[in-house]
């Protein structure tokens, strides 16, 4: 009885200091509840999960300014090497991808790297499941819902809210393990071309969690055994809306990329903004430094929203990218098509002058572009002649796909698809 009686005054006393304003003693007296093993009250609850967050934004902000201060000291080194493609590792992505060139810029591949995205999707889905036991679960079924009836927008052309509290995660769910191949493949690409170089500077405009540098360290993974990498630095600047995409993506980073690439220092730079607010941030980036800036995805089929879009895009081109520099695009195949209201069919030259428009919108030049299929048709197949060829010939989602039919009661089995246009330009002088 003195126990009931001693934590319902404690109870009393954080109301009363809450009230006041009085956080320290607050916090003391909600140590003590929790110490003696009595139940969070809900207003308790609350005031518990807001010091939780008050903490991990202290920590992000902290790690964000240790690895901007590494990144500034870093961009003072100079090394242009260029890592030279070795013919048996080139052989080896063409063999386990099933890579098929049917013509100049059509690449199918209805095959992966096992042993290097089995343990990335193993892990993300392990990590998924230790943020998601830190939620009832019936909030958590609720939370999910809610996010992916957000996320969802995207498969219409719209942009989700993304206000959410776990729409990073569902993002990590349904689009991140496929955007992450995509990536890799077009990192392959330029490694081919002996265009990767040892030091590299890379910009991600509306870079979600990150995808384009995953896609790169995991590539990095791919070679080992292969030949030695010399010593790589990676400048990676995020510029992106939302900082919990951020966040999550950083998270993720050091729990599962650092503990594998040891010969890679990868330096993290975050930019929070909106591109269409972009002119008032425009002192962000440094001038002249960006090897590579990369824009995934973050195209506008709106015309008025486009051009904005588009000349925050020149406008950053024009002053970050250096003049050797290279500006890599990922489009979807049914958007591009779809921006000038035009079919997509099986026609190689309705489809590069798609790509020239494309490009001349952004005043940029094009060096080579791939439409990257699983399929190996520039037309869609039918739905159901799709889930026969996914489920016979492409690489399965194995660890992803039993998360999702137990919280989307998804049921088909996911698989690694490709329908993007891969776009390598270099802006015009």
């Amino acid at each position: 009885m003195n126990n009931l009686i001693v934590n319902w005054w404690r109870s009393q006393q954080l109301k009363l200091s809450l009230k006041r304003g009085d956080i320290r003693r607050a916090v003391q007296l909600l140590q003590d509840i929790q110490k003696s093993g009595a139940r969070f009250s809900s207003l308790e609850k609350l005031f518990r999960d807001k010091l939780r967050l008050e903490r991990y934004s202290q920590e992000y902000k902290r790690q964000t300014e240790t690895l901007s201060k590494q990144l500034t000291e870093a961009s003072q080194q100079k090394d242009d090497f260029i890592l030279i493609p070795d013919k048996e590792f080139v052989k080896y992505i063409y063999k386990v991808f099933n890579l098929i060139e049917h013509d100049e810029s059509k690449l199918q591949s209805t095959g992966i790297d096992e042993r290097i995205f089995d343990d990335l999707e193993s892990n993300l889905v392990e990590y998924l499941k230790e943020e998601f036991s830190k939620i009832s679960e019936e909030q958590l079924f609720i939370k999910l819902e809610d996010a992916l009836e957000d996320i969802n927008n995207l498969k219409i052309g719209q942009d989700p809210d993304y206000r959410f509290s776990l729409t990073p995660h569902v993002y990590f769910m349904k689009y991140f393990l496929e955007n992450v191949y995509c990536i890799y493949l077009a990192w392959f690409l330029i490694y081919q071309d002996a265009l990767l170089p040892s030091k590299i500077n890379i910009l991600d405009i509306a870079a979600g969690p990150g995808t384009v540098a995953y896609g790169l360290a995991l590539f990095l993974q791919s070679s080992s055994g292969f030949f030695h990498i010399p010593q790589m630095h990676i400048s990676y600047y995020s510029l992106e809306k939302q900082d919990a995409f951020q966040f999550r993506g950083l998270q993720f980073w050091r729990r599962y990329i650092e503990s594998r690439l040891m010969s890679v220092n990868a330096f993290f730079r975050f930019v929070t903004t909106d591109i269409f607010t972009w002119k008032s941030q425009s002192n962000n980036l440094p001038q002249d430094f960006f090897d590579f800036i990369v824009i995934s995805h973050c195209f506008f089929i709106d015309k008025a929203k486009r051009v904005e879009a588009n000349n925050t895009y020149k406008q950053i081109f024009a002053t970050s990218l250096k003049k050797s520099g290279y500006i890599l695009l990922i489009v979807q195949d049914k958007k591009i098509f779809k921006i000038y209201d035009i079919h997509q069919v099986e026609n190689q030259e309705q489809e590069k002058n798609v790509v020239d428009k494309f490009l001349a919108e952004l005043a940029l030049e094009l060096v080579w572009y791939k439409y990257l299929t699983s399929t190996g048709s520039r037309t869609p197949l039918p739905i159901a002649e799709f889930g026969k060829f996914a489920r016979e010939k492409l690489p399965k989602q194995l660890y992803m796909s039993p998360i999702l039919q137990k919280y989307f009661a998804q049921k088909h089995q996911l698989h690694y698809t490709l329908d993007d246009y891969v776009i390598l330009a270099k802006k015009l002088y």
